[in-house]
């Protein structure tokens, strides 16, 4: 509804914002959460799609500060009947104070927010994975203690993780480069938008078909499955079209920086987008990126509802 904020892609955010729950995430995960933050608010989880990190991470979160919860899966609503998402949206926010979407299309995220009375937030939609790259840039700050001359490179589908992990580092003020195959870059849109952003902060971008261009003096190297869920009817041409070039490899590895850690936000497929040497090895980060997805989808729900007051 007019008046009510959400969170759908990066880019809802300023960039005061997004560096607020970077910093807020990094003091709740070094001292320990307000367990009073979420006290007497309901957030329903929605959710069309399976999920392991996304709904532990949030509950978990939801719980620590106070608050409670219900899962819903789209199976058991009446949406599955063919229930207008208008109509969804429009109820649920009478009952609850927030929902947290897991949604197949974007275009549907976008109808149930227009909807809502309460914020919406994305836990992931074919376009955006905001949350995700909350997490993911949580880690390079731990890491790095900076954004500013930071390089991210991805190598893969130009997809959703892409796309956000792309919006984060140019609002962050990260460099980011990315290789993917022809057909399969960041919408024309989206890098449009991100090259806007850029110009602003200082963030140097790359789009390339070259993984060794995208890699050469990173400070990450990120990559995600080729064959995501939604696409499995064509892995076979997937396949074909990232394997072995567009594989995370112990050589590919060599040609970034020489402390370049490895990102991946899982679940990952060892032997297809990286291999398990990489994945397993002393230079990945996958696990804190897991962590820290609790981290920052606590701090993004402590300053919606505690401090920017967006209800």
């Amino acid at each position: 509804m007019s008046g009510t904020r959400h969170f759908l892609e990066v880019y809802d955010l300023s960039r005061e914002e997004f560096l607020e729950v970077i910093r807020t995430a990094h003091r709740f995960k070094r001292f320990g959460y307000p367990s009073d933050s979420l006290k007497g608010r309901f957030i329903a989880l929605l959710f069309e799609k399976p999920s392991t990190r996304t709904r532990v991470s949030f509950t978990s979160a939801i719980s620590r500060l106070g608050g409670v919860f219900d899962y819903l899966s789209s199976s058991e609503l009446q949406l599955a009947r063919g229930e207008p998402v208008y109509d969804v949206g429009r109820v649920l926010s009478r009952y609850v104070h927030g929902l947290v979407c897991r949604v197949r299309r974007h275009t549907d995220l976008v109808e149930l927010a227009e909807n809502s009375r309460v914020p919406v937030v994305n836990a992931l939609s074919d376009r955006h994975h905001p949350c995700q790259a909350l997490a993911d840039m949580l880690t390079v700050y731990e890491l790095k203690g900076r954004f500013e001359g930071v390089k991210v490179a991805f190598v893969g589908d130009g997809n959703n993780v892409a796309t956000s992990l792309m919006q984060a580092c140019v609002l962050a003020g990260a460099d980011f480069s990315i290789a993917s195959p022809v057909g399969y870059w960041v919408p024309e849109e989206e890098r449009r938008k991100a090259e806007r952003v850029a110009a602003e902060t200082g963030a140097k971008l790359t789009f390339t078909d070259d993984p060794v261009e995208a890699v050469r003096g990173a400070d990450f190297v990120y990559t995600d499955v080729f064959v995501s869920m939604g696409f499995e009817a064509e892995a076979q041409e997937r396949l074909r079209a990232f394997i072995p070039r567009y594989r995370v490899t112990e050589e590919l590895m060599s040609k970034a920086s020489p402390d370049a850690r490895f990102m991946h936000c899982m679940p990952v497929k060892r032997g297809e987008e990286v291999e398990a040497s990489v994945a397993d090895g002393p230079r990945s980060v996958m696990y804190d990126q897991a962590e820290n997805r609790m981290h920052t989808e606590a701090a993004l729900l402590h300053l919606i509802y505690s401090v920017w007051r967006w209800i």
